[in-house]
């Protein structure tokens, strides 16, 4: 620009040139990307905002979907979960993880193989369950017959000095016995047939076998 011909042209000029000029607005920070769901990162596509996969592949757990994915197919389990409701997805999900892994472990039966393993399981337990209890009532009625036999054995030998039934020095008879049997049913059989033995002839309870 010429400045000789109007100087205070020039020099407004100059000033505005040299003036700051106002302050642009402040960039936004730039918007965190999001991290891909596990099932989008092995499928090696753009995961959406509402992807159905997402909430139940995490990207920290991706051996999940590779393993669903190995047996159903992703289309397969998208088809399923889109026409479920939300609140059934993550059961739905939970299912198909573990059926597909029952599934590679054992091509044939799946998780039906180990349902039956669990059913052998459980009857085999019963079963022991059942032998236990058996064992059990035969070691009380032997203990309840071995105890009736001591008790007719001390009243038939009549000494005044023990009472199997009160624990006191007594001599135990018929009436005693009938008060052991009201207090323990399960000795009744036991003592009746202590009886008729002692009825019949001197028997030692030390003679009876100890298991039958």
């Amino acid at each position: 620009m010429d400045c000789s011909s109007d100087t205070a042209v020039c020099a407004v000029a100059v000033a505005a040139a040299a003036a700051p000029s106002p302050p642009s607005s402040s960039p936004r920070p730039p918007a965190p990307a999001l991290s891909p769901c596990a099932a989008c990162k092995i499928l090696r596509r753009r995961c959406v905002d509402r992807c159905v996969l997402a909430p139940y592949f995490p990207p920290t757990e991706p051996h999940k979907f590779a393993t669903a994915h190995r047996v159903f197919g992703a289309s397969n389990i998208i088809k399923l979960l889109q026409e479920l409701p939300e609140a059934h997805r993550g059961d739905a999900v939970s299912s198909m993880v573990y059926e597909a892994a029952a599934r590679v472990r054992d091509p044939v039966y799946g998780c039906a193989g180990a349902i039956w393993q669990l059913q052998r399981q459980v009857n085999d337990l019963k079963a022991q369950l059942a032998r236990a209890h058996a064992e059990l009532a035969g070691a009380r009625a032997q203990h309840a017959h071995l105890l009736a036999l001591l008790c007719v054995e001390v009243a038939a030998s009549s000494p005044p000095s023990y009472d199997c039934a009160a624990g006191y020095s007594a001599s135990p008879s018929r009436h005693q016995l009938a008060a052991v049997v009201a207090a323990n049913p399960v000795m009744a059989d036991a003592v009746d047939g202590a009886l008729h033995q002692t009825q019949a002839g001197p028997v030692s309870w030390a003679e009876e076998a100890l298991w039958t």
